[in-house]
């Protein structure tokens, strides 16, 4: 019997990377997972390599109606939801000088807003004592030059945790924000130009105390922590998985 035995969670942006570690770890834990994508087909591909335990939704966490058509998937299956990892979103890279109105929307939109309205629609079906993680950054904790715009966008998250947590405290729900640092994932090398993907995780490995950049498993087992009934004394909590980036 796994932690999460009989639970139902749901993974944004769930497709590569840590949101895909973390679908496979959840379901590995007795969950069954409903892991999104921005395409069917890339959905599907994550939950067949999990197999029974995932089902892959197309849902862009920035199209509203897209939401509500995720909802309704899950409330079709009963049983609501016990694990929501409100993981989609990203950012590039854009200084102060050359930062316009469309990146800046463009990042809180797909970071805050995304995040916003994906835990808003869930709400209906969140069961008594569900538990909510957010994706956070060591990047809002940092002055990382050329990533303000998604820095501030991942303070907002932290923000929200807290937020969230004393607004559903009555519901026994819980809301934690997991901070990883430098994780190799697809994202993270989509921030080099070609050819210098190494290049990056290399200078990303150097500011890291530890010496290395983290693997997502390494991020999914604390998000499958603090989904778990492990940390039911975790509320409004901020957990830094960064290999000591910001603590050391």
């Amino acid at each position: 019997m796994g932690q999460l035995s009989g639970k139902t969670a749901l993974v944004t942006g769930g497709t590569s990377g840590i949101g895909l570690a973390t679908a496979q770890r959840l379901a590995s834990e007795g969950a069954h997972v409903f892991l999104t994508g921005r395409t069917q087909e890339r959905a599907d591909a994550a939950a067949a390599s999990i197999g029974d335990g995932a089902s892959g939704v197309a849902a862009d966490v920035t199209d509203i109606a897209a939401l509500d058509r995720l909802a309704d998937v899950i409330r079709q299956r009963g049983g609501g939801v016990d694990v929501i990892f409100a993981n989609a979103g990203g950012g590039e890279f854009a200084t102060l000088e050359d930062e316009t109105p469309e990146h800046l929307a463009d990042t809180f939109t797909r970071n805050v807003g995304g995040t916003v309205f994906t835990v808003q629609k869930m709400l209906p079906l969140l069961n008594e004592g569900a538990s909510i993680v957010l994706t956070g950054s060591t990047a809002a904790s940092r002055g990382v030059p050329a990533f303000g715009a998604y820095a501030a966008s991942k303070a907002a998250i932290r923000s929200l945790g807290r937020t969230w947590a004393a607004e559903l405290v009555g519901r026994k729900i819980r809301v934690n924000t997991v901070v990883p640092g430098p994780v190799e994932t697809p994202g993270l090398k989509g921030l080099a130009p070609s050819g210098q993907h190494q290049a990056l995780l290399d200078g990303e490995a150097a500011t890291v105390p530890m010496g290395r950049v983290g693997a997502p498993a390494e991020i999914a087992s604390v998000v499958a922590f603090l989904a778990s009934d492990a940390s039911s004394f975790m509320t409004g909590s901020e957990i830094f998985v960064d290999g000591g980036s910001v603590q050391v």
